[in-house]
């Protein structure tokens, strides 16, 4: 499975459990480390489970099993696919690690509450490209 429909698939997947504020994270240009960082928030520490169990059993189906896990924190839980990379935070510790602000010139994917993808430069880019902008002049 290619690595940018792997992304979709679990970003998705942590929609099923109720997972919010979904990020895809396009890194192949940046770093080899992976491919993409699929990140999404949950409200407590038994939904940051469900949606980790939720996106291995999805997985498991189509014979995708994780190479790392790390769960360590009760606010973070972290699954390794290898070339995409899923951080499941609670929504209190999300800004703190601030993963987005971390890779803010990565190609950022939005997914909505009903599965639709909206991609998107990071903030931080798009800052930085207004700024080489010149103003334009007016007839007067």
């Amino acid at each position: 499975m290619r690595s940018s429909t792997l992304a979709k698939r679990i970003a998705r997947l942590t929609l099923t459990k109720k997972g919010h504020n979904v990020i895809i994270m396009d890194l192949r240009a940046l770093t080899p480390m992976a491919d993409f960082f699929v990140i999404c928030s949950a409200e407590s520490d038994v939904q940051m489970k469900a949606i980790a169990d939720g996106v291995e059993e999805g997985l498991e189906k189509l014979a995708s099993f994780p190479w790392h896990k790390e769960s360590g924190s009760a606010n973070w839980i972290l699954l390794d696919y290898v070339d995409v990379v899923l951080h499941v935070f609670h929504k209190n510790i999300r800004s703190f690690y601030s993963l987005e602000r971390l890779w803010g010139d990565a190609k950022f994917t939005y997914v909505s509450e009903d599965g639709t993808l909206a991609t998107r430069r990071s903030l931080q880019t798009s800052r930085s490209a207004r700024k080489r902008i010149p103003a334009r002049k007016t007839a007067s």
